[in-house]
């Protein structure tokens, strides 16, 4: 499975990580992946998605969870 954020699209980003002499070499960032159930109000049927935690943060303050 893929590291991407279900709602956002959030991936992994590749960026070069830089040495003290400016030699350049690929690393990965990966993304603040969690699963989480969201439970649909209007048929009741519980979710099971991945989210990130900057999304988990916005259901929360909107009272969605």
């Amino acid at each position: 499975m893929s590291r991407v954020c279900e709602i956002t699209w959030k991936k992994t980003s590749v960026w070069n990580k830089r040495s003290h002499s400016m030699r350049a070499t690929k690393r990965k960032f990966y993304p603040n992946l969690f699963y989480k159930k969201i439970k649909d109000p209007i048929s009741w049927i519980i979710y099971r998605i991945r989210v990130s935690a900057a999304w988990i943060r916005t259901l929360k303050k909107k009272w969605i969870i």
